[in-house]
C-alpha cells in the first residue's frame, strides 16, 4: 500500500475495539486497498466527529495516513443509501464481516469483491426482517472463495470431463468433482451433478441443491478456516443457517 495520506477511500467497517480510554481500533474493507487496520483516536470521546460514524454495515469514505500495520484515521463521510440492518439479515451481516476478517489478508486489494459485499449489504438490507435469500450467502461465499484463489469448477469433473446432471459427485478440497460409479453410494458429502450445475449457475431454487450446496460451501470455508470456529454461526444458529 501507498504509504502517506489516502483521502475519500469508499470502505465499509468489519469490526471494532476499544483502545486505550478513548479511542477505538478498526478493521475495514476498503475499495482499492483490501482490508486494514486503522486506529481511530478519540473516537469514543462524546464530542468526537468520528463518534457515531464509525459503524458496521454502512458506505462510508475514510481517510487515513501514516504506515506500519495500523494506520491513523483522519476522516471519515457516511455515504447513505444503506438500510440497517435487524433480525437474521444483521446476523447474516456479522457472518460475512467474520468471513471477511478470518480469511482476507491485510492490504491486498480485491475490488470485485468489495462490490459484491456492497450489493450483498443492500439485499441484506431490502430484505423482508426475518427472510434472507440463501443464495445470495452461497454466491457471496462461492465470491470469496474465487477472490482468495480457491475458485470451485463446478461443470467439469477433476478429469476435466463434462458434469452427468443425473450423477453422483464427491467434491474433493483443492481437486474437484470425483465421479461416483456405484449410484448407490452414500459416501460422505456426495451430492448430485445437477446441484454442481447449477452451483455454476448461481441457480440455489431447487431444494436438492439448496441443502447440498450449503453443505459443499461450509465443508470448503471450514477447511480454509483451518478449524476456526466463526463466533456468528452461534448468533443465528438458531434460524439453521
Amino acid at each position: 500500500m501507498p504509504r502517506g495520506r489516502i483521502d475519500a477511500q469508499p470502505a465499509y467497517v468489519l469490526h471494532t475495539r476499544p483502545y486505550r480510554e478513548t479511542s477505538l481500533l478498526v478493521e475495514a474493507f476498503s475499495q482499492d486497498f483490501g482490508r486494514i487496520a486503522l486506529l481511530a483516536r478519540g473516537a469514543r470521546r462524546p464530542h468526537s466527529a468520528l463518534r457515531g460514524l464509525i459503524m458496521a454495515f454502512q458506505p462510508l469514505e475514510l481517510s487515513w495516513s501514516g504506515k506500519g500495520e495500523v494506520f491513523t484515521l483522519m476522516r471519515a463521510e457516511w455515504q447513505g443509501g444503506q438500510p440497517l440492518l435487524t433480525g437474521l439479515p444483521l446476523f447474516c451481516g456479522y457472518y460475512i464481516n467474520e468471513l471477511l476478517m478470518r480469511l482476507l489478508p491485510r492490504e491486498d486489494a480485491h475490488p470485485r469483491l468489495f462490490e459484491h459485499y456492497a450489493r450483498m449489504l443492500l439485499r441484506l438490507g431490502y430484505s423482508a426482517k426475518e427472510q434472507v435469500a440463501e443464495a445470495d450467502l452461497r454466491s457471496f461465499e462461492c465470491a470469496l472463495l474465487a477472490e482468495l484463489g480457491y475458485g470451485l469448477t463446478l461443470d467439469r469433473d477433476y478429469q476435466g470431463k463434462p458434469i452427468i446432471a443425473d450423477a453422483r459427485y464427491r467434491y474433493e478440497i483443492e481437486r474437484g468433482a470425483v465421479l461416483l460409479i456405484d449410484a448407490a453410494d452414500t459416501a460422505p458429502f456426495a451430492l448430485t451433478g445437477q446441484s454442481l450445475l447449477d452451483m455454476a449457475h448461481d441457480d440455489y431454487r431447487h431444494p436438492t441443491t439448496k441443502s447440498e450446496a450449503k453443505q459443499l460451501i461450509r465443508r470448503l470455508l471450514a477447511h480454509y478456516l483451518d478449524g476456526v470456529e466463526l463466533n456468528s454461526r452461534t448468533l443465528f444458529g438458531a434460524w439453521g443457517r
